[in-house]
């Protein structure tokens, strides 16, 4: 934190005009609005503008430096939006063509910008989102730090020679009349005296059991909370949920909800000087059978955090399903807790011990030697006999650590998925400890909260302290990564020792081999193909939705789900094939 304080006031002068423009409402429409001209500023179009623009432009042009071309930072607010469409059409014709402006950059720079006549005009419009986003940045950063980087991960995620075959299941009741139809969040299966039990939960509140492939609502945070909220989205809403694993016998239940700011005094409250936008919390359910298809019981409050904004809360709550019962890890619960949007305004939030944000947390649900008596600190916890730490963390400096899972099929390897700002997404192996870098890291990369938010920069040649991720890739292949599972079912054979996951808006779904994935180096990542009702096909166009939002599941044999917000459908995956022709070429 001290690293921060000499630092502070200078952030202070222009964070909120920054927080304000880096999170729009989900609400909102795909515009910004500068000068009276709208730049498409949704997170798909802006992807595909940074795949386009660094195919066609990074060669000669960037944010920070003039190279062959002019440096183009703040160019959309300063150039005629109409005459930036036209010129990057065809450079060449409005050169000879004497307009003042391309003749004078001809004459500057003594030539001549290629005409890009195949781009379609959407194509155009995306690459202009994309560079009214970052040069935007680059004008509101408080310093000019040179040597960003664009492309981070320069490599192309290869096609894997794998095709999931992949058959529907049910569709949830649509809790929206728009996209997202049901913002199915979180599958999970547990063994009962009945047999296997599945349950899913949307996001607006609703947590179903899975009857004969029939969702049926077995508890709504709409009728027990009056203070619930799920608007905004972000995320918010019915966060998650978790079975404590004796849960045939003790009957407890886990969720963590969202709720207005200062609905109850927060365990974890943001300093007098920052205003809280909502609280997370925790909840502990006590069932009064848990063989009943309906929750029928009491609840408790364990844990309640203050939020800077709508995002990054908690995002996880689980178990660890290898620990077994007298080992000093069965029982004990971890919690997600993102930077809550923190980092941008209010770094010394986030870069510290000595605060709950950016971290994995891990707790005794069933304690009671927490500050509010609710809940236990586990003895072994890495930072239990520091005073000036927060003594609940297990891991800290994750921006949004948005899943957590275990590998059952032998090595045990924790993962934790962090979805980056706007350039790494994470595949991490959890060690107790342990500090991922955020806000100091993105990636295999260094960030600074001070410069382009949008760009990451070189790790410093002295680099020591952090951990690393174990596979990554950049946003010229997604947005958001959505963690998943290490294959430990029968059924499709072909998965076998591979990490499978995906990213959230696009719905790719990759994978990475587990022994691969091991500290100090890069697993490679692959994509999967998919086939549905004996087709070819993709997220995108079996969901007819542009953001797909992709999660993943399984049951309790190892067996692989995916699961779509944006059609409210859950997909089992049945099958693997190998794809011949990539074979052959691999070999």
């Amino acid at each position: 934190m001290p690293n921060y304080i000499s630092r502070l006031l200078v952030l202070a002068t222009l964070s909120s005009l920054y927080f304000t423009a880096c999170t729009p409402s989900q609400s909102e429409d795909t515009v910004q609005e500068t000068k009276e001209v709208s730049f498409v500023r949704d997170e798909l179009s802006v992807q595909h503008g940074q795949e386009l623009f660094n195919e066609h432009c990074a060669a000669c042009h960037n944010f920070q430096e003039t190279s062959i071309g002019p440096n183009l930072s703040g160019v959309t607010t300063e150039v005629d939006k109409e005459w930036l469409v036209s010129f990057i059409g065809n450079a060449p014709e409005m050169i000879d063509g004497n307009d003042e402006r391309a003749r004078q950059l001809y004459d500057k720079y003594n030539l001549y910008m290629p005409a890009f006549t195949t781009l379609e005009e959407q194509e155009i419009e995306h690459i202009l989102g994309f560079i009214h986003k970052f040069s935007q940045g680059q004008k509101r950063s408080q310093n000019t730090r040179p040597g960003g980087i664009l492309n981070p991960v320069a490599e192309k995620i290869p096609m894997a020679n794998l095709t999931l075959v992949l058959e529907e299941v049910l569709t949830v009741p649509p809790s929206a009349e728009a996209s997202p139809l049901a913002r199915i969040n979180k599958l999970l299966a547990i063994e009962s005296q009945q047999g296997e039990r599945m349950f899913l939960h949307d996001l607006r509140g609703k947590l179903y059991e899975i009857t004969a492939q029939t969702p049926e609502v077995y508890l709504d945070m709409n009728t027990e909370y009056s203070e619930f909220i799920h608007i905004p989205g972000y995320g918010t809403g019915l966060g998650s949920f978790e079975f404590h694993p004796e849960f045939e016998k003790n009957g407890l239940l886990y969720t963590t909800h969202t709720e207005p700011t200062n609905a109850a005094p927060a365990d974890f409250p943001l300093p007098d000087s920052i205003e809280a936008k909502l609280q997370w919390v925790l909840v502990e359910w006590k069932t009064d059978d848990p063989q009943a298809t309906t929750f029928s019981g009491s609840k408790r409050e364990l844990l309640r955090v203050d939020m800077v904004s709508h995002v990054h809360g908690f995002q996880e709550v689980t178990f660890n399903p290898l620990a077994q019962p007298g080992e000093v890890d069965y029982g004990m619960l971890y919690l997600g807790m993102g930077d809550g949007g923190a980092a941008m305004r209010y770094p010394f939030l986030c870069d510290t011990k000595e605060q709950i944000w950016t971290s994995v947390l891990r707790i005794d649900p069933l304690g009671n030697n927490s500050a509010n008596g609710q809940y236990g600190i586990p003895n072994d916890n890495p930072l239990v006999d520091d005073p000036s730490a927060v003594k609940e963390i297990w891991v800290r400096g994750f921006r949004n650590a948005h899943r957590i899972s275990w590998d059952p099929t032998g090595s045990g390897k924790m993962f934790i998925t962090n979805i980056g700002q706007h350039s790494v997404e994470e595949v991490n192996l959890g060690i107790a400890g342990a500090d991922y870098g955020w806000p100091n890291r993105e990636g295999n990369y260094l960030f600074d909260v001070l410069a382009n938010p949008e760009l990451v920069y070189p790790l410093p040649e002295d680099d020591s302290g952090y951990v690393y991720p174990v596979a990554q890739y950049d946003h010229d292949e997604g947005n958001a990564i959505s963690g998943g599972f290490v294959y430990a079912g029968t059924e499709v054979p072909l998965l076998e020792g591979k990490y499978v996951f995906g990213d959230i808006p696009r719905g790719k779904v990759f994978y990475s081999d587990v022994d691969q994935m091991e500290l100090g180096q890069q697993a490679q990542v692959y994509q999967l193909s998919l086939e549905f009702d004996g087709q070819a096909t993709d997220l995108e166009t079996l969901t007819q939705s542009k953001r797909v939002d992709l999660r993943f599941g399984t049951d309790t044999k190892g067996e692989l789900y995916l699961f779509t917000k944006s059609n409210g459908t859950l997909y089992r995956v049945v099958d693997a094939k190998e794809n011949t022709a990539l074979a052959l070429e691999a070999r």
